[in-house]
C-alpha cells in the first residue's frame, strides 16, 4: 500500500545518507577533484507534485511533518486515495496548503463522524483552491467540505457525472421540485457559502438551467462559472413544468428570470452546450455583471446561415455589457459600433415580427440607416472584342471565363491556323498608343484576368 512518504522518499531520495563526499582522483595527473555527493532535499518544495504515484495513505505523520510543512501548492492527481481519512492525514501536516488537486482520485465514500472529526483537526485556514475532478464525490460530502473551508475562493466539479445539483435540505426530503414551489426568501439550504467566487462545472451530464441555479443560489459572490460541455437545452425557467419555479400563491413576485441568482457572476463559459437559438443569446443580455462570455460550439451556429464574421457581429449587437467575447482581447468601440450597425441592417431587411427587442433599441441608438450599395466587382461575363488576323478583322462575343486554349480552339476555323501553332495577343484599348500588345502565353489562363472589355482586340498569329 504506498503512502505519500514513500513516494516522496522515491523522488528525492530520503533513504540518501546527507553526510560523506566521493573523491574522484585523476591517475594520469597530479590534480584531485573532489565531487561532493548530492545530498538529499531536507525539504520538499512548496510546490509538490506527485501525480499518478499509486498513493493510497499518507504515511509516517512524524516524517511529514519534518518535510512537508512548508507546502503550498500540492498536486496529487491520478493516485489511489479513496478514504478521507488519509486525506485529512495528509493535509493536516500542511498548514501552509493554498491549492490541493485530487483529481482522478475514487472518493466516493461519505464523510462520516470519524471523518468530520480528523477534518475538524486539519487546518484548513489556508486553503483557496480544491480540485475535485472526476472524483465522484457526492453533494453530501462538497457540503462537509465547503463548511470546512472558510477560505475557499476557487472550487473545481468537474466530470464527476452530476445530474442534478443537490446543495438543499428540503431537496432531499421532498424532491427536486420542493425547492421551486418555495418563495425565494422562505427557502432554505443546508448552507450558503459566501466565500466561493469560482466554480468549475464542466462535463456533468446537468441540463436544466434551474439545477444552475442552485448553484448561484448557494454560491451568491459567485463571479466565475464555467459550464463547459454540460448539456444544457435552454436558460429558460419555464421550459420544464417540472421544475419551473413557480409563483407562489400569496406573493406578487413574477417568475425568476436566469439570471436572478447570479448578480455578481462576470465570466462564463457555456462552450459546447445544447443552446440553439438566439433567445439563449438576449436572456444573456440580461445578466447585470456578466462582462466575459464564451459560447463556442453551440447547435445554433451549426444551423446559422451567416458567416463566422457576421455571426459575431450579431452577438456583439446583441450583448451590450459584454467586453470579452470567446477569449482574445477587450472589443473596441469601432468594433461594438461597426456590429450595431451591421445588426441594424441585418434586420431591416426582415419581416417585422422577425426582429428582436434589440432592434428597436439600437435604431435609438444609431437612427434608420441607409441599405448599404451592393456593389458587384464581378467581370462581365460577355465581351465584343475585335479578333484580327492579318488583313481580316471580324467583331466576336467572347465568354471571358473561357481559358486561352479554349479560345485558340474556337478560332481554329477563323485563322486556318491549328491552336497549338498559334499565337494570339491582346491589345488594351486605353493603353494601345504607349503600350503593345500583350501575348497570352498560358492556355488555361482565364481571360477575365487580363481586364478584358468590350472594344478591345485580339490579334491572331501563327508561330511559323
Amino acid at each position: 500500500m504506498p503512502s505519500l512518504v514513500e513516494a516522496l522518499e522515491k523522488k528525492y531520495g530520503w533513504h540518501i545518507p546527507a553526510t560523506g563526499a566521493d573523491r574522484h582522483h585523476c591517475t594520469d595527473t597530479s590534480i584531485a577533484i573532489f565531487v561532493p555527493k548530492r545530498p538529499p532535499r531536507l525539504s520538499v518544495p512548496t510546490l509538490l507534485v506527485l501525480n499518478d504515484c499509486d498513493i493510497e495513505t499518507a504515511g509516517d505523520g512524524d516524517q511529514l511533518d519534518d518535510k512537508c510543512s512548508d507546502v503550498e501548492e500540492l498536486d496529487l492527481a491520478k493516485n489511489k486515495l479513496s478514504k478521507w481519512a488519509e486525506v485529512f492525514g495528509i493535509l493536516q501536516h500542511m498548514p501552509q496548503v493554498r491549492f490541493v488537486n485530487l483529481s482522478f482520485n475514487r472518493l466516493t465514500e461519505q464523510l462520516d463522524a470519524l471523518n468530520k472529526h480528523a477534518a475538524h483537526n486539519t487546518c484548513w485556514s489556508h486553503l483557496k483552491n480544491l480540485v475535485l475532478n472526476s472524483t465522484r464525490v457526492d453533494w453530501a460530502s462538497v457540503q462537509t467540505l465547503l463548511r470546512l473551508l472558510p477560505a475557499l475562493e476557487e472550487l473545481h466539479l468537474s466530470l464527476n457525472e452530476y445530474d442534478h445539483v443537490n446543495l438543499n435540505k428540503r431537496e432531499s426530503e421532498h424532491g427536486l421540485g420542493e425547492w421551486f414551489v418555495q418563495r425565494p426568501r422562505e427557502r432554505k439550504v443546508s448552507g450558503v457559502y459566501h466565500q466561493v467566487k469560482k466554480l468549475h462545472f464542466s462535463g456533468n451530464p446537468v441540463n436544466s438551467w434551474s439545477e444552475i441555479c442552485k448553484l448561484g443560489y448557494a454560491f451568491p459572490n459567485l463571479e466565475s462559472l464555467v459550464l463547459n460541455e454540460c448539456p444544457l437545452n435552454s436558460l429558460d425557467l419555464n421550459m420544464d413544468t417540472s421544475e419551473r419555479d413557480y409563483k407562489h400563491p400569496e406573493s406578487t413576485e413574477s417568475t425568476e428570470s436566469p439570471h436572478h441568482y447570479f448578480r455578481k457572476l462576470r465570466f462564463l463559459n457555456l462552450n459546447n452546450t445544447e443552446l440553439s437559438t438566439w433567445d439563449e443569446i438576449d436572456r444573456l443580455a440580461n445578466f447585470p455583471a456578466l462582462t466575459s462570455l464564451r459560447v463556442q460550439g453551440w447547435p445554433l451556429w451549426e444551423k446559422c446561415e451567416s458567416t463566422e464574421h457576421e455571426r459575431r457581429q450579431l452577438l456583439v449587437a446583441r450583448l451590450p455589457l459584454i467586453e470579452t467575447l470567446n477569449g482574445g482581447g477587450r472589443l473596441g468601440a469601432v468594433e461594438r459600433e461597426d456590429a450595431e450597425r451591421a445588426f441594424i441592417r441585418y434586420y431591416m431587411e426582415r419581416p417585422e415580427s422577425d426582429r428582436p427587442e434589440r432592434y428597436s433599441e439600437l435604431l435609438a441608438i444609431h437612427g434608420k440607416l441607409d441599405p448599404l450599395v451592393n456593389v458587384d466587382l464581378r467581370p462581365e461575363k460577355r465581351v465584343k472584342v475585335t479578333f484580327t488576323c492579318g488583313d481580316v478583322s471580324e467583331v466576336r462575343t467572347v465568354d471571358v471565363y473561357r481559358t486561352v486554349i479554349d479560345l485558340k480552339q474556337k478560332l481554329e476555323r477563323m485563322a486556318g491556323i491549328p491552336s497549338n501553332k498559334m499565337r494570339l495577343f491582346y491589345v488594351d484599348q486605353d493603353i494601345r498608343d504607349y503600350q503593345g500588345p500583350e501575348e497570352m502565353k498560358f492556355p488555361h489562363k482565364q481571360l477575365y484576368s487580363y481586364n478584358m472589355r468590350s472594344g478591345d482586340e485580339i490579334i491572331i498569329d501563327s508561330k511559323n
